[in-house]
């Protein structure tokens, strides 16, 4: 399966680098990044300590929106509760959650904030699932790096996992495809992105196994054959 990482606004440059390092100790290489600090400079190599490709490597972006555009299921890595967002799963269930999503799922990015302000409101709407890390302390604040390397710590089991390449039929009842038959439904009958309901809905949507994911394909499909929808 493949795992992307991505740093929004990351402003430090040693917390690149170790976040470079705590990927690749944990199996993972894909970093993406959106207006980045000097990633490649001296401060940050010195803190990736033999992962320096991983830097090398590491795609740039305008924005978020435009680094997610090729994945399948987006991941916000955040300490602060939304308004709109009622489920935030824990970082230590992630890795099982998206297990569960089997072939309807072959890639995910994992979007971490930057070190000042964390994941703005608009960068959240652009997640399908919210995760966070249980900590002891009532203001909970963990470093870039740190967070970084606690969510490559829970995802490692999926790090090199084999999935087979999903192809014709099987990439229609995936679960963006669900993802995008379900927003134009929800357009059909007047839920807006201001909608609190869609939020909800939308929300809910993304927790679903690879199962539960085609059931809902094959529902759609029949209630179009029969002019339903």
């Amino acid at each position: 399966m493949k795992i992307i990482f991505i740093l929004v606004n990351p402003a430090v440059p040693a917390n690149v680098g170790a976040a470079a390092r705590a990927m690749k100790t944990m199996g993972f290489s894909e970093l993406r990044l959106i207006n980045p600090c000097d990633y490649l400079g001296m401060e940050a190599r010195m803190l990736a300590h033999a992962s320096n490709e991983v830097l090398e490597n590491a795609q740039v972006f305008p924005s978020l929106a435009e680094a997610v555009k090729d994945i399948d299921l987006v991941v916000g890595a955040t300490a602060r509760r939304r308004t709109k967002r009622v489920d935030y799963i824990r970082s230590n269930l992630l890795a099982q959650l998206i297990l569960e999503k089997g072939k309807s799922v072959g890639s995910v990015a994992v979007v971490f904030g930057s070190e000042e302000s964390g994941l703005s409101n608009e960068d959240v709407d652009l997640c399908d699932i919210l995760t966070s890390v249980s900590m002891a302390v009532k203001y909970p604040s963990l470093n870039l790096a740190q967070a970084v390397m606690v969510m490559a710590y829970e995802l490692s089991p999926l790090a090199g996992r084999k999935l087979r390449k999903q192809t014709g039929k099987k990439d229609k009842e995936s679960w963006k495809a669900l993802k995008f038959r379900v927003e134009a439904l929800l357009d059909e009958i007047g839920l807006t992105d201001s909608d609190l309901k869609r939020t909800r809905i939308m929300e809910r949507l993304a927790l679903l196994g690879e199962t539960d994911v085609h059931l809902l394909h094959s529902i759609i499909a029949r209630l179009r054959k029969k002019g339903l929808l």
